[in-house]
């Protein structure tokens, strides 16, 4: 059965380009087909490069990140400023295009659930339009249980009660990142809650090879 995940986040740098890539990884690994996109960007597209290897290779950059702006702003704004615009029904039909070639995609996106990639449209509407599955992601520090449950709440409530929440782990851990999944828990469902280990670099390569970091990832793509 195919499937469409949307990645998104509480913020940005939170970790959602690590994850999509440790997901693909995985994924990939057990023997299906995968693409992992980053429909738009700004600033650069490292992002989108990082995914590209996760898939080895199996879409080009453009196809990965067909909408990238220059100023490092949210993506409305960078658009503007070049004049550009992007609109939702463009994204949705190269999703689809492109879901057609894959057992799973991913799709990465920008900042936060609001935040305005293009004219009139957040990837809470993304995730609408097409009907897809979401993976919330968050740094798991003190706060993030209001941070998740607001971004859940978003969410139109169907897609929400399935949302699964992927809290990634800080090298330190205090008292509110040891109690964070289970207080979180109470509002989400037990079920839903997945912690990621520190992973310690930038290469999701290498972070594949840590046996916690693998198990934690292979329940998140279950």
């Amino acid at each position: 059965m195919q499937r469409i995940i949307v990645i998104t986040g509480t913020d940005t740098g939170v970790g959602k380009t690590v994850l999509t890539a440790l997901l693909a990884s995985h994924l990939r690994a057990s023997g299906l087909s995968v693409a992992a996109l980053k429909p738009i960007c700004s600033g650069g597209r490292d992002d989108a490069r990082i995914l590209r290897r996760a898939i080895d290779g199996a879409l080009t950059l453009d196809e990965i990140n067909p909408w990238h702006f220059r100023a490092p702003l949210a993506p409305l704004l960078a658009a503007r400023k070049e004049s550009k615009r992007v609109e939702l029904r463009e994204v949705v039909a190269h999703v689809h295009a492109v879901s057609k070639q894959f057992q799973f995609v991913l799709v990465e996106g920008a900042g936060g659930l609001l935040s305005p990639l293009g004219e009139g449209f957040t990837t809470r509407e993304l995730v609408t339009a097409l009907g897809a599955e979401v993976i919330a992601v968050a740094r798991n520090q003190l706060g993030v249980v209001s941070h998740v449950r607001l971004t859940l709440e978003a969410l139109p409530t169907p897609v929400s009660a399935r949302a699964r929440v992927a809290l990634m782990s800080p090298k330190q851990l205090d008292a509110a990142t040891r109690t964070n999944p289970k207080l979180l828990a109470e509002f989400v469902g037990e079920t839903l809650v997945f912690t990621v280990p520190w992973i310690g670099c930038r290469d999701f390569e290498e972070a594949a090879g840590i046996p916690r970091l693998r198990k934690a990832i292979a329940r998140i793509a279950r």
